[in-house]
C-alpha cells in the first residue's frame, strides 16, 4: 500500500440541480470544480470512490515545465503559479515546492535532446540550465559517479499527491461547492439534443453543463453516449523507502534508470520512468491502431500484461443501463496490483544510483493505471455531438503537474471567459484527424 491519503468529508446532501457537475475527483476535476466555484457558479463534484484515490494519489508529484510537448507547456507553466497561488489564498497544504528538477545522463543522444528542448525553452522564457560534466557530478554528488551532463530547471517542483485533490476538495466546498464521493455518474440525459442532467448512483441532478474528468474511465464513459474518444491505459509501478537523513540527496532526481522524489517525512517515492504493462482489454484492441507510433516508440519500456485490465472493468466495451449498478460501482478504485518484478527492479537500481539510500527498506508499493491519449497530450473541450458536455481526459501521465492550469483552462471554456492560454491544441475533435499519433515539434 502506499501513503494514506488525505480523508475529505462529503457533502450531507446531493442536489436536485447545479450550474455544473464534475464527473470524476482527481486533481483534473477538483481543481475545475474550485476554479468554477471561485466564480460563483453553483458546482456538485461526483466521485464513484474516494476524491484522489486513483492516479492523482499514485504519481510522482512532478511539476515541471522541463522536456513538456511544446503543447503542453502554456499549462505547465501556468500550473507552477497557480500551484503556488492556491496554497497562499486557500492555506492549505499540497506538498508543493519549487525544489527544482534535476536530469543525469552519460547518453549523448539524451543530452543532445535535452539540450534541444532547452533551446526552445528560452524561446518562451522558460528557465533550464544544461549542466556539464563538473556542474552535472557535483549536483549529482549524492550518486558518487561521474556523468556527462544533465540538466537543471530551478522554478520546477514537486507536490505531494497525497495530499493535493483532498485539499483542493476542501476549497471547493468552502466556496459554496459540493463534494460526492461514492456516488457514480451512471450516465447522461439529454432534452433537444442538449445535457440536461447527470444521472449517479444517488440520484440526478439537473444540469446544462457537466464536466467529465473521469480519468481511466473517461472512454468506457463516452462510449455510453456514442462519443468515439481514443484512450489506451498502461499499469505502472512505484514505490517508496522509509524515512532518512538527507545527506545531499536531491529533492527530485531523474536518470534514464530510476527516478526519485523526496516527500516532507524524508522518504522518497522511486519508479522507473516509462516502465509499465499494457493490459490488454477489448477497449485496447479498439484503439490499437491509433496507438502503434506511440507503443512502437516506447516498446523497450512497455511489457504485456495480464488479465488484471479486464477484471477492472474500466476498459469494458459493454454498455450499462442508468438504473443499474456499473462497473463504476463494482470498482469504486483502481487499485492494480504493483509488478513485483519492477519493485525489485526498482528498488536495486536505486540502491545502486544513490549509496545513501542503503539501508531504507521498501515501506510501500503501489501501481496506477495512466490513461493516454495517441498523441500524448489531453483531449479538453465541448463534446460537438452532445452540447454542454466538456471533456478533459487523456492526460497520458502529466496530469498531476498540470492539474491547476488545466482546471482553470476548463473552467474558463465553461464559463466562456477569454482562456488562460489557447486551447485548441486540446481540443478532442484532433482525433478524429488523419495524423493519428503525431507529436508537435518544439
Amino acid at each position: 500500500m502506499r501513503a494514506l491519503l488525505d480523508p475529505v468529508a462529503s457533502s450531507p446532501q446531493l442536489p436536485a440541480q447545479a450550474d455544473v457537475v464534475v464527473i470524476g475527483g482527481g486533481i483534473i476535476g477538483t481543481f475545475t470544480a474550485y476554479q468554477l466555484a471561485r466564480r460563483g457558479l453553483q458546482v456538485a463534484l461526483v466521485e464513484k470512490g474516494r476524491i484522489g484515490a486513483e492516479q492523482s494519489s499514485r504519481n510522482w508529484g512532478w511539476c515541471r515545465q522541463q522536456n513538456r510537448d511544446a503543447r503542453e507547456l502554456p499549462m505547465a507553466t501556468s500550473s507552477l503559479d497557480l500551484w503556488e497561488r492556491f496554497g497562499a489564498d486557500e492555506n492549505e497544504d499540497t506538498g508543493f515546492r519549487r525544489c527544482g528538477l534535476l536530469y543525469l545522463s552519460n547518453d549523448e543522444a539524451e543530452l543532445e535532446g535535452w539540450a534541444r528542448w532547452g533551446r526552445f525553452a528560452r524561446t518562451v522564457n522558460v528557465q533550464t540550465h544544461m549542466l556539464s560534466s563538473d556542474e552535472a557530478a557535483r549536483r549529482g554528488r549524492a550518486t558518487g559517479q561521474p556523468w556527462k551532463g544533465g540538466v537543471y530547471s530551478p522554478t520546477d517542483g514537486t507536490a505531494d499527491p497525497s495530499r493535493a485533490a483532498p485539499a483542493v476538495a476542501r476549497a471547493v466546498m468552502r466556496h459554496g461547492g459540493t463534494v460526492h464521493q461514492r456516488c457514480a455518474a451512471r450516465g447522461l440525459e439529454t432534452e433537444g439534443g442538449r445535457l440536461s442532467a447527470v444521472v449517479t448512483e444517488l440520484g440526478s441532478i439537473r444540469t446544462k453543463t457537466a464536466v467529465l474528468a473521469g480519468g481511466a474511465w473517461a472512454s468506457s464513459f463516452c462510449r455510453q453516449h456514442g462519443i468515439r474518444f481514443p484512450q489506451a491505459s498502461i499499469r505502472q509501478t512505484a514505490l517508496a523507502v522509509s524515512p532518512g537523513p538527507a545527506d545531499d540527496l536531491p529533492d527530485a532526481l531523474h536518470t534514464k534508470d530510476i527516478s526519485l522524489t523526496r516527500r516532507n517525512d524524508g522518504s522518497y517515492t522511486l519508479a522507473i520512468g516509462g516502465r509499465a504493462r499494457v493490459d490488454p482489454t477489448g477497449q485496447f484492441l479498439r484503439f490499437a491502431p491509433q496507438f502503434l507510433p506511440m507503443f512502437a516508440r516506447r516498446w523497450r519500456s512497455l511489457a504485456p500484461g495480464g488479465l488484471e485490465g479486464i477484471r477492472s472493468g474500466h476498459e469494458s466495451l459493454s454498455r450499462w443501463k442508468l438504473d443499474e449498478p456499473t462497473p463504476m460501482e463494482r470498482m469504486r478504485v483502481l487499485d492494480p496490483t504493483p509488478d513485483a518484478t519492477t519493485v525489485r527492479l526498482t528498488h536495486e537500481r536505486a540502491l545502486a544510483l544513490v549509496p545513501a539510500l542503503r539501508g531504507r527498506e521498501v515501506s510501500a508499493a503501489w501501481a496506477g493505471y495512466v490513461d493516454s491519449t495517441p498523441d500524448g497530450v489531453p483531449g479538453i473541450g465541448e463534446v460537438a455531438s452532445l452540447p454542454g458536455l466538456v471533456l478533459a481526459a487523456g492526460f497520458s501521465g502529466h496530469g498531476f503537474g498540470i492539474g491547476p492550469g488545466a482546471g482553470h483552462l476548463i473552467a474558463d471554456i465553461v464559463t466562456g471567459v477569454p482562456p488562460i492560454f489557447d486551447p485548441k491544441p486540446y481540443h478532442p475533435d484532433r482525433f478524429h484527424a488523419s495524423a493519428w499519433g503525431q507529436v508537435a515539434e518544439y
